[in-house]
């Protein structure tokens, strides 16, 4: 019976994130179909992924011809994070989360499902974690699948607004942070610099677009580690002195 109301409270949970994903997912569908996916290509790929900004960064090395070794290394850089929250999240959970039960887990920790998890007083069990991701998952899937479908019967016109909520999405995530850190600020501007010499200098317009998301992104971290890194708690410092 508790396992079924851990089942039931992980539902519960998931509703809102679910929600949240239709329209995001519904404005990749469009952004898909309307980069040459066809509507079973963008449902497939949100079906076996569950990153944005992943999904977003390789549908235009998938349809511009990119190499696998180009969409493979786009796609550790952007999506390493998640390796280090499914770290975190290995902490908080109890003795039903065996390795099989983690590895299926691991697919489905997404940003929004490790914030819910690891908010959780009490261990998060299996019961729990997959009512917290199956909602998700099928949210983040079915919009992808409308919204490809609208985005091959929708007049153009259309379709190119709704479009832009994808991006919309990106600049509410990076606005606020940016906004009150100025690193974070500077940092997305080194990065907007280096993606438009990427794009426009002769030289460096050979790049293969992958692999210039890449760069681009390690270049003004790597700018920013140096300029402004990022201070250690002092209870950490004082580990450290010791």
């Amino acid at each position: 019976m508790k396992k079924k109301s851990d089942f039931a409270r992980g539902l519960a949970d998931g509703l809102p994130i679910c929600l949240g994903y239709l329209s995001v997912a519904f404005a990749f569908g469009i952004f898909a179909v309307g980069s040459g996916l066809r509507v079973w290509e963008a449902a497939l790929v949100s079906m076996t992924n569950l990153t944005s900004a992943g999904q977003l960064a390789a549908v235009p090395i998938m349809t511009g011809g990119g190499s696998l070794a180009e969409l493979a290394a786009s796609q550790l850089v952007i999506n390493l994070r998640y390796a280090l929250m499914s770290v975190s999240l290995s902490q908080r959970l109890d003795a039903s989360m065996t390795t099989p039960r983690r590895l299926l887990a691991a697919f489905g920790n997404t940003d929004e499902v490790f914030a819910v998890a690891v908010s959780r007083p009490e261990p998060v069990g299996a019961p729990y974690l997959y009512g917290l991701i199956l909602l998700p998952f099928l949210g983040w899937s079915l919009g992808t699948l409308a919204g490809a479908a609208a985005g091959e019967v929708l007049p153009p016109l259309l379709t190119a607004a709704l479009g832009i909520a994808i991006y919309g999405m990106f600049m509410a995530i990076v606005i606020p942070a940016a906004r009150d850190r100025r690193s974070v600020a500077a940092c997305v501007l080194i990065a907007a610099v280096l993606s438009c010499l990427c794009r426009w200098l002769p030289p460096l317009s050979a790049i293969p677009q992958g692999f210039a998301v890449i760069l681009c992104a390690v270049a003004a971290s790597a700018v920013m580690a140096v300029i402004a890194p990022v201070e250690a708690p002092e209870g950490e410092e004082a580990e450290k002195r010791a």
